[in-house]
């Protein structure tokens, strides 16, 4: 027999998943920044760690979030890819890949972006 306590648990799962790895990156790349990174790729990596820090903090607050369940899902959705790209890209850069993949960050931006805009459009929703 199932709970309900289990479907919930299992719907903020993938936040909480994807919140943990986030953040996990954001310290190991913040930290080579610190240490290990010449200077060219330092602020690429501070900029990317920020970021991407941040985004797992917002994960964490939006896994037991109560406003409607599809914007929701979207700004998890966006806060688990757009950081990804986003930092992804950049750390990319901070390790020599071909400046093109500069290109793809804003795609990670955008996302974030409308990660929050769900944000606002669940609460705004919200009964």
């Amino acid at each position: 027999m199932r709970r309900a306590d289990d479907d919930t648990a299992r719907g903020r799962r993938p936040a909480l998943l994807a919140a943990g790895l986030h953040g996990a990156l954001a310290v190991g790349f913040g930290a080579f920044a610190a240490h290990g990174a010449g200077p060219d790729a330092v602020a690429l990596l501070e900029t990317g760690g920020q970021y991407q820090l941040v985004h797992a903090v917002a994960l964490l607050a939006l896994a037991p979030a109560g406003f409607a369940t599809l914007w929701r899902q979207i700004a998890i959705l966006c806060f688990i890819l757009g950081p990804l790209i986003f930092a992804g890209a950049l750390y990319g850069l901070a390790f020599g890949a071909p400046g093109i993949l500069g290109a793809v960050a804003p795609i990670g931006g955008t996302l974030m972006i409308l990660g929050w805009l769900a944000v606002a459009a669940g609460a705004w929703r919200a009964r």
